[in-house]
């Protein structure tokens, strides 16, 4: 691994790259190399803390809105669409270290993988040099998203958009998320869904929570736009 070229991506240099190695350790990496610890535990620290870094930006950037629609600005950045976008804007897939089938199968390009990676690394920059460090990169890494959500230009309902269009077809569609499998434990659970519309599956996603996989499936039906066969 080329720490060098990620810090300089970064514009930090770590005290302890030992964090930034296990920060870019994918779990399916230990099964072939044992000696490394996987970025997990990484990934749980960086999430409390991007949840705090951006629920502090959106509070000021929009000093007049309800706490409601706060809340809702802060989930259009604290996702792990934005995540991975940021995460393959720093090229971060071809610095994670994974296992040889993890990579056979995409991994370096997946949107849960990357999201993760860039979780880790904001939990690792706060164990390196503390909370300013963290907050330093995630406000510049994150700008133009945080710009975009706050202006009301970041768009991620879905399944309003897909809502819109089916209902357009007629009265007796039918739509339904449901879901295929859960895995994780309790703080670091993954769901998988899909969305079907009069039986037949249009889109499938996942994501940490319910709400982010159903997202995720609409996002892909609306990609495939195969609409017309319903």
């Amino acid at each position: 691994m080329n720490t060098k070229e990620f810090e300089n991506k970064i514009g930090y240099q770590f005290q302890n790259v030992n964090y930034l190695e296990r920060a870019l350790t994918h779990s399916s990496y230990n099964k072939e190399k044992t000696k490394h610890m996987d970025n997990e535990r990484l990934e749980f620290l960086g999430d409390a803390f991007f949840d705090a870094i951006i629920g502090v930006e959106v509070f000021h950037k929009l000093p007049q809105v309800s706490e409601g629609k706060l809340t809702k600005t802060r989930a259009l950045i604290v996702c792990e669409q934005s995540l991975a976008r940021v995460g393959r804007s720093l090229g971060i897939g071809k610095h994670i270290n994974m296992g040889h089938g993890e990579e056979s199968a995409g991994g370096r390009q997946k949107d849960s993988i990357l999201a993760d990676a860039m979780e880790a690394i904001i939990g690792t920059l706060y164990l390196d040099g503390g909370y300013e460090a963290a907050q330093k990169f995630v406000v510049k890494a994150f700008s133009e998203i945080i710009d975009e959500a706050v202006s009301g230009k970041l768009f991620s309902d879905y399944k309003s958009e897909v809502q819109e269009i089916l209902q357009k077809k007629g009265k007796n569609i039918s739509i339904t998320y449901l879901i295929d499998k859960e895995e994780g434990p309790a703080h670091d659970k993954r769901f998988y869904v899909h969305l079907e519309c009069n039986g037949q599956i249009l889109g499938k996603g996942s994501g940490k929570s319910k709400k982010e996989a159903e997202q995720n499936a609409a996002r892909q039906a609306l990609q495939r736009g195969e609409f017309h066969v319903l």
